[in-house]
């Protein structure tokens, strides 16, 4: 949702016109007043602020927003008069994320929403196993021991996976059989023990985090 605060009710018509036209849901105020009452409801992911408005005016608006905890991360970008250098400095100085200078095309408004959308987006978080020096990256499906990724073969991948998401975890070679190659798979015992060998030669000076556990099977337990 994008709030439009711009006490010219033709301009903030149009802006919100543009805006839903290319995709935004949008919404328009035309004073701080109003614009603060819905802030108490809601929360907008980027606000477009007119600096002349009735009562409290645009700069004083970005202080408070910029102050507020649940509104400091909000991106602003401030609608400025032509020739008033000193509103665009004041304005990204106090925390504004970009501006437009009066009178701006809505494709010029539109471009700068959108690239200040990219910027504030937050990073994705990674979804990671770790072990001592052995990280697992679920999303990107690599494996990299101290900082150097290796190779796995997609069983020894599902192996290490299955050990890292159940530290200490004992599995039978049955389970790990079921786990990782699937119930309905038919093959050899020794399957299971020949892919555990080579995973803990790839693991190298962590092979001894997998743990054979006699007349049982295999768990992995990172070194206390």
């Amino acid at each position: 949702m994008i709030w439009c605060v711009e006490d010219d009710s033709g301009i903030r018509d149009i802006e919100i016109y543009t805006l839903k036209s290319m995709g935004f849901e949008a919404q328009g105020f035309s004073d701080g007043e109003t614009f603060f009452e819905a802030l108490e409801k809601e929360k907008p992911e980027l606000v477009i602020l007119d600096i002349m408005l009735p009562g409290e005016d645009g700069v004083e608006i970005l202080k408070r927003l910029r102050t507020e905890p649940d509104t400091y991360r909000i991106p602003v970008i401030m609608a400025t008069a032509k020739g008033t250098e000193f509103d665009k400095i004041q304005s990204l100085d106090l925390g504004a994320d970009d501006y437009l200078v009066k009178p701006f095309g809505m494709m010029e408004m539109i471009s700068r929403v959108k690239a200040v959308l990219r910027r504030c987006e937050p990073e994705p978080v990674q979804r990671l196993l770790k072990a001592d020096g052995v990280i697992v990256n679920l999303d990107e499906h690599t494996v990299s021991v101290d900082g150097e990724r290796i190779l796995l073969t997609f069983k020894e991948y599902e192996l290490l996976k299955l050990f890292l998401s159940n530290p200490g975890l004992v599995f039978t070679r049955d389970q790990l059989m079921s786990d990782v190659w699937g119930v309905d798979y038919i093959g050899e015992s020794r399957t299971v023990d020949m892919h555990i060998r080579t995973l803990r030669q790839k693991l190298g000076s962590y092979s001894y985090m997998i743990e054979t556990v006699r007349n049982v099977g295999y768990r992995m337990e990172a070194k206390k």
